[in-house]
């Protein structure tokens, strides 16, 4: 009795997962929708080349990392939804390969990426005050919910003008602690030129703001306390050391912190992403269907018990991949569909191992224990290498491998949790401690009675 509570509660919870799925996927406002690459959803795709000739092999890992996050902070300040900006080693070259869904012009692909990011440092206005006094007003009333606020004209102004010094003139910026009360602090330091402009501004701009703006956007507003001649300026503004060393990284690289060069392009069509979706989505129900009917067919009643355990394995696989989450690709879906077969052959090989004991004589109770205990070993290592040829292809492969491998990866571990988990408990649930004709006929397989 107990095993088949076991059973019904597995059924429950499968149920749930499954409407979670469904839901989250109907629900155009879920948090949890799946998360389809280029190939499936249509797009642009960069490959640059890194041009690392000029840095020492301690910097290259930080510098690449800055690239990266330069040029997401690019795409995004341009509204590209979920663009994916990876860096990924071939040999000793090193590639930054930008995806931009929804994207399909490469010229402006190109253009998105190509230009330089822009660090300026501005001065207040006339009006500055008014200006983020209007900003303030009609941000809470958004935040309140008032849509019939008329927003006052003054809101939409960017509240600083240009001084004309940008990131060209700062030679360095680095992470400091102050003496006495172990504050991190920012320091910049400019060039000749810099020094110069930098002592005007602020002599002109004494307890005013002079805010600091990357990609158009203010990273911070430090107040000028006193006239600065040295060429150099300590930012501090109750920074964690953690916003600290990001502000000195975003200012060190305001440009583009390694030369790139594009080496390959590729667009995809939204209708074509949602042929190749369609298509893939058809191959895994075929394929499921064709496997489902020769379990039963062949294996009967466990045969039929594995399908459910299998359809168990497909929602769960689905729900952890819209959790991790995981960016399906079409290589993505040719590896969750390997994976099925993956959790057959699990329940194939107990199958054989319970007709092995039932000819031995066994009940079939019994012969049901005994065949999953003695399965386990071989499952146990077959999909032990199969977890390690994946999790090699994830580390070595191109991105297009890796989408292949983590779905695979993913699979067969949720695999050998419903072979061993939930096949076992529904096959204990429904065994006879007997043999009658009935059980014998249910439980045996292929053509024999």
């Amino acid at each position: 009795m107990k095993i088949r509570i076991i059973a019904i509660m597995l059924l429950l919870v499968g149920g749930l997962i499954g409407y979670f799925n469904y839901n989250s996927q109907v629900d155009l406002t879920s948090k949890f929708p799946f998360k389809l690459g280029l190939d499936l959803a249509g797009g642009t795709q960069l490959t640059y080349q890194a041009d690392i000739s000029n840095l020492s092999a301690d910097n290259i890992g930080e510098s690449m990392s800055a690239l990266r996050d330069v040029i997401e902070r690019r795409t995004n300040l341009f509204g590209v939804s979920e663009p994916l900006v990876q860096v990924e080693k071939a040999g000793e070259d090193y590639r930054l390969i930008v995806e931009l869904p929804g994207v399909t012009d490469i010229n402006q692909a190109v253009t998105l990426i190509g230009q330089t990011p822009l660090l300026e440092f501005k001065k207040e206005k006339d009006n500055t005050q008014e200006i983020l006094n209007a900003q303030m007003v009609t941000f809470e009333a958004l935040q309140n919910g008032d849509a019939n606020i008329t927003p006052d004209p003054l809101a939409s102004e960017d509240p600083y003008q240009s001084t004309g010094l940008t990131g060209r003139y700062l030679e360095n910026a680095q992470l400091i602690f102050n003496s006495q009360t172990g504050e991190p602090t920012v320091l910049l330091t400019f060039n000749a030129e810099g020094k110069e402009m930098f002592a005007q501004i602020t002599k002109e701009n004494l307890n005013k703001v002079i805010a600091i703006y990357l990609d158009g956007q203010p990273i911070t507003t430090p107040v000028v306390r006193s006239e600065i001649r040295d060429g150099k300026a300590e930012i501090s503004g109750g920074f964690t050391p953690e916003e600290a060393k990001e502000l000195v990284r975003n200012l060190n690289y305001g440009a583009l912190p390694v030369p790139i060069e594009l080496i390959s392009t590729q667009t995809v069509g939204a209708s074509l992403g949602e042929d190749v979706l369609n298509k893939g989505i058809f191959a895994g129900i075929y394929g499921l269907i064709a496997v489902s009917l020769f379990l039963i067919i062949w294996y009967r009643l466990p045969g039929l018990l594995s399908v459910i355990a299998l359809m168990m394995y497909v929602t769960i696989v689905l729900a952890l991949f819209k959790l991790i989450p995981v960016t399906l690709t079409s290589a993505g879906i040719a590896g969750f569909i390997l994976s099925i077969g993956m959790a057959v052959d699990a329940n194939i090989l107990v199958f054989e191992r319970i007709k092995e004991e039932l000819r031995k004589g066994m009940d079939i109770e019994s012969a049901t224990r005994e065949g999953f205990s003695r399965a386990w070993l071989s499952i146990r290592d077959s999909n032990t290498s199969s977890i390690i040829t994946g999790i090699i292809l994830f580390w070595f492969g191109t991105s297009l491998v890796k989408g292949f491998a983590l779905t695979f990866i993913v699979g067969v571990v949720v695999s050998m949790f419903t072979a061993l988990t939930v096949s076992r408990t529904f096959l204990l649930a429904v065994s006879p401690s007997g043999r009658g004709k009935i059980s014998s006929f249910l439980f045996s397989c292929g053509i024999t009675r």
